[in-house]
């Protein structure tokens, strides 16, 4: 199944627990769920950023 922008949030959600629950301080990525998957860049990058706010957590994002 194709992402969706509300489980997309959920997924980051989910990621952002369990990185504050186990230590993880820092998160590579490329532009998930753009290319095949079709989702707008900037709305992920801005649920990201809203998702991740308030915590020292650091997300690179790689483009090739």
């Amino acid at each position: 199944h194709k992402p969706t922008y509300d489980s997309m949030r959920k997924s980051l959600e989910a990621m952002k627990a369990h990185s504050l629950n186990n230590g993880v301080t820092d998160i590579s990525m490329p532009r998930i769920g753009c290319g095949l998957d079709g989702l707008d860049w900037n709305k992920v990058s801005a649920i990201l950023e809203e998702v991740f706010e308030g915590t020292d957590i650091k997300i690179t994002v790689y483009t090739l």
